[in-house]
């Protein structure tokens, strides 16, 4: 990394594919930056995101209250997966993150950083509050016309943090461990001699060695498992692939969610929330709904069968542009659940028990089954093979 200036990357001279970006802020600038997103996270999480008055009653909804409300409604798959993507990801995210930079600025790795690393690599990918944050404005929207509507502390708080953590999303694993580096606290990456079928790079630290093919060996500086190929990768891709288009159907035939009210009971699926929000006049959130609920996902399953399919192919050009595509999937990766969070605040927001409830659907555990899916298999693929 010491051949990269502050500010600048290196890419893939094959795929154009970005192996480090290193940052041109100091560790004091991070760490104040992780503190003031950890304050803002325990705000937006115990003040409410809005303040309901309907025929007299008054509700203030927070998430951590969706959570809890879904929960008591029976759908405890829900709740949890929802609860782990909001908050206890996030949370881990950030907790792991402010003590990797404070042992760095200490100039000193305790034996457990190594695990502590790849626990960060691993619950990243799963963090989902941008997700949450938009989900909340939909939300609003829906409710806007339907109730009085005061927008609490908590929704400005999700604001801010959603900034916060895209900034802080750019120190992955690999950044720490670079940091580490610099610092003199880990081994650095050593030039080698040799056929570069030989050597490869840790994804977690990203520390270059040799290593056998076929061999599954741990990486000499963090210990995590390093394949030469992902090991099974084909069988596995479709294996999460083929239930991915299975639970897809009931996501999108069964309904999303239940309305009941003092004129009765209603059902919504997926797009039928979408043509809902079109007649209140909201066509742009309509528009952000549908293609984050049907567009994103059936561009997740289709780019990954054109991946699978597409193996035979070869040539610099077609490598670059597989690579491009497996960018584009791992940015969409999570946007799929923008519905599913929608669902789950929407029970909290209409809370008033003989006037309005709304209780989540089978199709919102069957959506979310969705993404998980789609997510695993694009971690399972290689975009090294070629």
């Amino acid at each position: 990394p010491a051949v990269v200036e502050p500010g600048g990357m290196a890419t893939c001279t094959c795929c154009g594919y970005v192996l480090l970006r290193r940052s041109r802020f100091s560790l004091l600038f991070w760490t104040a930056l992780t503190v003031t997103a950890l304050i803002v996270f325990i705000v937006a999480n115990h003040f409410p995101l809005a303040r309901l008055t309907m025929l007299g009653k008054t509700i203030d909804a927070t998430f951590i209250g969706a959570l809890w409300l879904t929960w008591q409604q029976g759908h405890q798959v829900l709740s949890i997966m929802t609860g782990l993507a909001g908050f206890w990801f996030p949370l881990t995210q950030l907790c792991f993150l402010l003590w990797a930079l404070r042992c760095i600025r200490r100039g000193r790795v305790p034996p457990d950083f190594k695990l502590a690393m790849r626990i960060y690599h691993a619950v990243s990918p799963w963090s989902m509050v941008p997700v949450l944050m938009l989900s909340i404005i939909v939300a609003v929207v829906k409710f806007a016309g339907l109730a009085t509507l005061e927008p609490g502390a908590g929704v400005w708080a999700f604001a801010l943090l959603t900034f916060l953590l895209t900034a802080l999303s750019r120190l992955d694993s690999c950044r720490l461990w670079h940091y580490a580096e610099e610092a003199g606290l880990a081994p650095e990456a050593r030039h080698v001699d040799g056929p570069p079928e030989w050597f490869t790079g840790c994804e977690v630290c990203g520390y270059v060695q040799h290593i056998a093919p076929d061999v599954e060996e741990d990486c000499e500086r963090c210990g995590s498992p390093m394949h030469k190929r992902k090991p099974e990768m084909t069988a596995r891709v479709w294996a999460l692939l083929i239930a991915a288009f299975v639970a897809y159907i009931p996501a999108n035939v069964m309904p999303m969610m239940e309305i009941r009210s003092t004129l009765g009971t209603s059902a919504h699926t997926i797009l039928g929330g979408v043509i809902e929000l079109w007649r209140l006049g909201s066509w742009d959130l309509a528009l952000i709904v549908f293609a984050a609920s049907v567009v994103v996902p059936i561009t997740k399953l289709i780019a990954l069968v054109v991946l699978m399919l597409g193996q035979r192919w070869r040539g610099w050009r077609v490598q670059r542009q597989r690579t491009r595509l497996y960018e584009l999937l791992e940015f969409i990766g999570q946007w799929s659940m923008l519905d599913v969070f929608v669902v789950i605040l929407m029970t909290a927001m209409a809370n008033f028990p003989g006037v309005s409830q709304i209780i989540a659907g089978p199709a919102a555990v069957s959506f979310g089954l969705v993404v998980v899916l789609t997510m695993l298999a694009a971690m399972s693929y290689d975009p090294r093979v070629g």
